[in-house]
């Protein structure tokens, strides 16, 4: 993917820095709140009284579809001259055709190579004239673009945006050079590095058993190799319509000038059929599942953990989330303190909830993932044990009312920085998001009061259907490299 623009890293409620499947790591950890402690001593955290739930920040939300099918979110903040605009489309890893694993990721590259009236690299120099940045990603369940301008610049980022929507420069130089530049990304990000796609792409495909959610969407090799131009104007014509894409604009502009703008350049775009969805489905898992994997370049072992989701929208869904920040997220969670304050077997576990996103930008089966490298001293076995010793705790012992206010407020924290961000494109992408999945982008301002459901006893029935260890797949890495 390109990387163009970094986006602040370390908060898993907004997006990770665009992905870029390799030019940026996704290894980001979710939500960062406590500072490390200044001594060995393992840090105590207080747990504060959560706020009370009375009138909240409500985040502006106006939401129409085009005739054509385009779904457009237009939400005005005029905290900063600055205007977001997201253009978010329908595929993703998950909807790439079979013999073509990669092309979701290929064809993100292609919209960078010049439309109708763009010459190639016209757009990313139309916008960084102007003084704005950009970038592109792929995801499991869809592609997204985005700019971030001066807001006297909307109507032009605007424009430029719907003439690539309206007719792609697709050309056999254009495929043959960015089929080039994808297999380089792959031996230069992952197969040429240490710890390479471990474990955002070792863990999809190990602990998922349906293709759609298992494959390597980085892309094989032969794979990229045979993609040609029918199969890449067929994608483009099918997949990149606007009956297929949501556009998000958010930031410092008038929202009557900002829906002519969008009749302006976007109504006319023709639609186009869409294919049915593939059943994305992945079967209950019954059995713990561990893997191993060499890496010659690697010095140290590493370690990741898999549990599947809870269904995405339910109960339960929330409760993992809370249970991600228990167990998981900052320095004062249960994993850290037990792994690296009081064993010292590692200087630092990460992970959370889609590796590729956030808890929010995907729409199918998920992955609650973990990983750390660790001493050489240490057996596998031990970290492992840690992990279950740290989950049957709270599966014994209960959480209380204090431990998920504290989670509430670490959740709270991390929402209202990235919605209130200078950038606004934490905000644009949940818009974004619940638009394409949920057809109801105002549930950004519902957020917290479903957090705020969450029992002792939801978060006890969680733990016992989600962080079973058949419901495990735990990968682990020899290193075969000399330190």
């Amino acid at each position: 993917m390109r990387q163009l623009f970094t986006l602040p890293r370390g908060l898993r409620w907004a997006p990770v820095a665009a992905l870029a499947l390799g030019a940026c790591s996704p290894k980001a950890t979710s939500v960062v709140t406590t500072p490390a402690p200044s001594s060995a001593a393992p840090a105590v955290a207080a747990a504060p009284t959560p706020p009370p739930a009375g009138p909240a920040f409500e985040i502006p939300v106006e939401y129409y579809t085009l005739p054509n099918g385009l779904k457009v979110v237009l939400s005005p903040d005029h905290t900063a001259p600055t205007a977001t605009v997201a253009a978010y489309y329908g595929v993703g890893f998950r909807t790439e055709p079979r013999n073509r694993t990669g092309f979701a990721h290929l064809f993100e590259h292609l919209m960078f190579q010049g439309s109708q009236n763009l010459g190639k690299n016209e757009f990313i120099g139309l916008i960084q004239k102007n003084g704005g940045a950009l970038n592109g990603s792929t995801r499991f369940d869809f592609t997204n673009y985005f700019e971030v301008v001066p807001a006297h610049k909307l109507e032009t980022i605007l424009w430029a945006e719907a003439d690539r929507m309206r007719g792609l420069a697709i050309t056999q130089t254009n495929l043959t050079n960015q089929q080039g530049v994808v297999k380089n990304e792959v031996r230069v990000n992952v197969l040429n590095q240490p710890y390479g796609g471990f474990p955002w792409i070792d863990m999809p495909m190990k602990a998922n058993k349906n293709w759609n959610n298992a494959h390597n969407f980085y892309g094989d090799m032969s794979d990229l190799d045979a993609a040609n131009l029918a199969d890449t104007k067929s994608f483009f014509k099918t997949y990149y319509a606007p009956n297929n894409a949501v556009l998000a604009v958010v930031g410092d502009f008038d929202p009557a000038e900002a829906k002519a703008w969008v009749q302006k350049y976007y109504a006319a775009i023709p639609s186009a059929p869409q294919p049915p969805k593939p059943d994305i489905a992945e079967p209950r898992q019954e059995q713990e599942q561990r893997f191993s994997k060499d890496d010659k370049l690697a010095t140290k072992p590493a370690l990741a953990f898999g549990y599947h989701m809870p269904e995405r929208n339910t109960p339960e869904y929330y409760a993992m989330i809370m249970l991600d920040q228990i167990l998981l997220q900052g320095n004062d969670s249960r994993l850290y303190q037990a792994l690296v304050q009081k064993r010292g077997y590692t200087d630092n576990v990460s992970g959370g909830i889609n590796y590729l996103g956030n808890q929010f930008n995907y729409n199918g089966p998920m992955l609650w993932m973990g990983d750390l490298v660790f001493d050489p001293a240490v057996q596998a076995d031990s970290v492992v044990r840690v992990l279950d010793r740290e989950i049957d705790r709270l599966a014994r012992t209960g959480i209380d009312q204090p431990t998920l206010d504290l989670a509430l407020v670490k959740i709270r924290s991390a929402f209202y920085d990235q919605v209130s961000g200078s950038d606004n494109f934490g905000r644009a992408d949940l818009l974004a998001a619940f638009a394409l999945f949920d057809n109801d982008p105002s549930r950004i301002n519902r957020l917290e009061g479903e957090f705020r459901k969450v029992t002792p006893e939801l978060m006890q029935k969680t733990i016992r259907e989600y962080l079973r260890p058949t419901n495990r797949t735990i990968i682990t890495v020899n290193p075969l490299a000399k330190s």
